[in-house]
């Protein structure tokens, strides 16, 4: 059976303006850089898109290396896009990235122009799409100049294979620098994508007020910590967690036993609130002004449901917040 949106899909998000661009993006996003490679079930992947699109998650977040092998979740993606939501593409944000390894050489990484125009056209077509709405650099570059890298992003724009142009990962000092280039280019950068979370708060010192002075968006991604800040490891590492599977992204040396300490007591603040730690910890990432939203990994549609039913609570009074910050010190 041909899939069909629900009809009530915009009736669940809350969407907000990114920056002073005129793009209102779901406070909930879908990353998919797990769970959509080569390894993973694509019927299993469909339910989830189909489950984020139903609830009103319209913004789908992938990069040229999400797999695996690099390169699987864009062609995963690009199926359900033919067998699913082709009638609904104008309803859709759809992001990808360059900046990391693709292909053997001095051409296949990090932000040259020869790079990253090669990258998108690879991308554009795993996809099968004319134009990404957002394209990131994925990384800084230490190498190439700056100003080559945002002339590029601004060539891809006016070629038409990009709607908006994106940072990830950048510093402070260097999105300052890249944001200002961009703006004389007639290119403003539309979004920067940080890792946020309670346990991760580097663009608390300076990041945040950067990307206000000029206007532009934020996308957290990594809300969760890897999975830390979940009922996961409430009771130590699970032998199928993904701590203990070997995963570069959540290693058993970070769940040490002050962390897991906080992450009871976390839990039992959640608790009280009638919340999810999950979902506690995606409302205490939104309350950030600086934040238009926030991006999820998930492996099961019901993580997707307790994501977009946080939005229901995501307010704290000051004594909660007080009281994250006991716990967090």
């Amino acid at each position: 059976m041909a899939y069909q949106a629900d009809d009530s899909r915009y009736q669940h998000m809350h969407y907000q303006r990114c920056g002073r661009s005129g793009l209102q993006l779901p406070a909930i996003a879908l990353g998919l850089w797990h769970n959509f490679g080569e390894v993973s079930s694509l019927d299993n992947a469909r339910r989830l898109v189909q489950q984020a699109f139903d609830l009103g998650i319209t913004h789908f977040d992938l990069a040229n290396n999400y797999g695996p092998p690099p390169g699987a979740a864009e062609e995963s993606f690009g199926r359900m896009l033919q067998s699913d939501l082709r009638p609904y593409r104008d309803e859709l944000i759809i992001s990808t990235k360059a900046g990391y390894t693709m292909w053997p050489g001095p051409y296949g990484d990090w932000g040259s122009k020869k790079y990253l125009v090669a990258s998108l056209d690879q991308s554009l077509r795993r996809l099968g799409l004319e134009y990404v709405d957002i394209f990131y650099h994925h990384r800084p570059d230490p190498h190439t100049p700056l100003e080559e890298t945002m002339a590029a992003l601004d060539l891809l724009v006016r070629q038409g294979k990009a709607l908006y142009i994106g940072l990830s990962n950048y510093p402070a000092q260097r999105a300052s620098e890249a944001f200002a280039i961009l703006q004389r280019l007639g290119t403003p950068c539309l979004i920067h994508q940080p890792k946020y979370s309670l346990f991760e708060r580097d663009a608390e010192t300076q990041l945040f007020d950067t990307l206000q002075q000029h206007g532009v968006g934020c996308i957290a991604f990594s809300p969760l910590a890897g999975g830390i800040l979940t009922d996961r490891y409430l009771q130590g590492i699970p032998q199928d967690s993904r701590a203990a599977s070997g995963s570069q992204f959540l290693r058993p040396e970070q769940l040490t036993d002050e962390r897991l300490d906080k992450v009871r007591r976390l839990n039992q603040l959640a608790l009280q609130r009638g919340q999810k730690l999950s979902q506690m910890a995606l409302a205490w990432v939104l309350r950030h002004q600086a934040v238009t939203s926030v991006l999820i990994g998930a492996s099961k549609t019901a993580q997707i449901e307790d994501a977009v039913g946080m939005l229901a609570h995501r307010d704290f009074s000051q004594e909660e917040l007080t009281l994250i910050e006991q716990i967090l010190m």
